[in-house]
């Protein structure tokens, strides 16, 4: 299980988190949607340190931390236990596919060459890619660079994958294609946690779809809750603003 309490964020007088609390079970897929601004990236930033939160502590299995006061050793320990899919892919420009799964795998796993080279090409293979294991990022698409980024997180077998925004720099047609390879994840029973605006994908595969605004989780529950029945006004204006009149009751 994953518990985040009472985080808060802000940037100079920019309150970007305001006292949010989460918990996501074993398994689980966690949408989390929401306006540009809204702290949604912040919030998955501050759960693997790349951004430090002010305030709130966070539980991963038997891990539990002090967002702002962890200490180094604690930090470590953390990031062991989640992998990051980027919004920009975020590969390394003078290595391999298979060299940009296989360095987190050596590195922070401690896993010998063989075996991570092993395991690399498994994943390659899950996302279609086995073909492209010796292409350098500049000779892939940028589909084909996110779904190296996927491999590269799921070949890490951590607690928790965390999605940021994973088709937003996607050309329109290539979105479809990333969208299905992250479902095969979900299927997998992998926990996951993705920020994104993709209505439809939330509605088929999250447990559980959040809605966030001004650095506040407005309101949470089940796609079908949120989709069909939202109970907020700010969530009804945000999905009346983005989904199609007559796709949901709202």
């Amino acid at each position: 299980m994953i518990e985040l309490k009472n985080v808060k964020k802000s940037f100079g007088h920019l309150k970007v988190l305001q006292d949010v609390s989460l918990t996501v079970n074993e398994g689980d897929v966690v949408v989390i949607l929401g306006p540009s601004g809204s702290g949604k990236t912040t919030l998955l930033r501050s759960i693997n340190f790349l951004e430090k939160a002010d305030e709130g502590s966070l539980t991963i299995g038997s891990t539990k931390v002090d967002l702002h006061s962890a200490k180094k050793k604690e930090i470590l320990e953390v990031r062991r236990k989640t992998a990051m899919v980027f919004q920009n892919y975020n590969l390394f420009a003078n290595k391999t596919a298979l060299e940009n799964i296989t360095e987190g795998l050596i590195t922070a796993r401690k896993i010998s060459k063989a075996e991570a080279e092993k395991r690399a090409l498994e994943e390659l293979k899950k996302v279609g890619l086995a073909d492209r294991a010796d292409y350098y990022p500049s000779q892939l698409s940028g589909g084909q660079q996110q779904r190296i980024g996927i491999a590269r997180a799921v070949a890490l077998d951590a607690e928790v994958i965390l999605f940021d925004e994973p088709t937003s720099a996607l050309d329109p047609e290539l979105v479809g294609e990333t969208l299905q390879i992250i479902k095969n994840v979900a299927k997998e029973g992998h926990t996951m946690i993705v920020v994104t605006h993709e209505m439809s994908f939330a509605e088929e595969v999250a447990d559980k779809v959040v809605f966030m605004d001004g650095g506040y989780i407005v309101e949470e529950g089940s796609p079908r809750d949120i989709f069909y029945h939202p109970k907020e006004e700010r969530t009804k204006k945000f999905l009346r603003r983005i989904i199609p009149v007559g796709e949901y009751t709202i």
